[in-house]
């Protein structure tokens, strides 16, 4: 009888543990909020990666909005280029489609699955979730180099996509570094660390501008360019850029603007908020709270406005001045800050 009560008095605690848990966390609650139109798009989003989104049906959303072309069952929207789009599924097969036949011109067998991918003028570079980089050639169907990496236990799921700098392909690896290699001569790679911690340290951001490179784990910016290499550390959220400026949306709530040397210029803190997408084109910044509050602001960061767009049920995915999220198109070039 006592063990009983024992048992049952530990349980109310856990139960009693677990809601202060649940009602301890806060959120983000704007004093003022703005309606926002909203255009519709069928399918619903079951996938996310740096450059598009998988919807359930099969098709996928790119840099050019909904696509028609069918990705087949099971596979993942990975990146596209204007002839090619890159697609896999969970038995590790790559599937380069042909944008104008609709059909697969590769399956290529990589037997384990592809993390991120890009393809340019017949070249695909990828990252394997194990950590492996490669480098195919679809013409040859021969992979060029393949080598894998450091043993990584967990992954940040915004996992960046390979680049092309000339003859250079970067590797945004799962274990926070960089990994160059030059296509024709891939014995002599160079490697560039940004972060070592031991979990969710991937590349989570990747890009270019003019002859810097741009790059984020979940933890740590650098920029890379003429000038060395440059560091700032936040636990960030999104990075968007925007002109010559870098905007970091953190998980603290702050958005932070860098110059090209990583030094802050300007900060706004929107208390509790939690970013699950963000964006910066045409001097504002825009960031999309998990709650449905969208937030536009100017290049400044002085005035911002505050829309409320609905709860985010749904991963939310922005490319260009549009967000989609929970089957609905927003232009975010009709949004301002005043």
């Amino acid at each position: 009888m006592m063990g009983k009560k024992y048992l049952s008095s530990i349980l109310l605690s856990v139960v009693a543990l677990v809601m202060s848990g649940c009602s301890g966390k806060q959120y983000f609650e704007p004093a003022q909020t703005y309606s926002v139109s909203a255009n519709s798009f069928d399918g619903t989003i079951i996938d996310l990666s740096r450059d598009g989104a998988t919807l359930d049906d099969g098709r996928y959303i790119g840099k050019s909005g909904v696509s028609t072309l069918n990705l087949g069952e099971g596979y993942r929207f990975l990146s596209e280029n204007k002839n090619y789009v890159l697609a896999s599924n969970t038995e590790g097969i790559l599937n380069i489609i042909d944008k104008n036949t609709k059909k697969s011109v590769r399956a290529v067998s990589l037997h384990v699955p592809v993390v991120s991918a890009t393809i340019k003028d017949g070249i695909v570079a990828y990252i394997l979730n194990n950590n492996t980089f490669g480098i195919y050639e679809v013409e040859d169907n021969r992979k060029v180099v393949e080598s894998r990496s450091e043993r990584t236990y967990a992954i940040d799921t915004r996992a960046a996509s390979p680049i092309f700098i000339d003859n250079l392909a970067v590797m945004p690896m799962l274990d926070g570094k960089l990994i160059i290699v030059d296509i024709y001569n891939s014995d002599n790679a160079k490697v560039v660390y940004l972060s070592s911690n031991k979990v969710f340290n991937n590349v989570v951001y990747l890009s270019r501008r003019g002859n810097t490179m741009i790059a984020a784990t979940p933890t740590k910016l650098i920029t890379l360019g003429t000038e060395g290499k440059k560091e700032y550390s936040a636990n960030i959220s999104e990075v968007a850029m925007d002109s010559d400026y870098i905007y970091l949306f953190t998980k603290e709530g702050m958005v932070v603007k860098l110059n090209s040397a990583l030094q802050p210029i300007a900060t706004k803190k929107f208390k509790f908020a939690h970013f699950s997408a963000a964006t910066a084109f045409g001097n504002k910044v825009y960031g999309l709270d998990q709650q449905g509050s969208l937030i536009v602001l100017s290049s400044d960061l002085k005035k911002f406005k505050i829309y409320d767009v609905g709860a985010v049920d749904e991963p939310a995915f922005v490319t260009g001045n549009k967000i989609y999220k929970d089957g609905k198109v927003i232009d975010l070039s009709k949004l301002g800050y005043e």
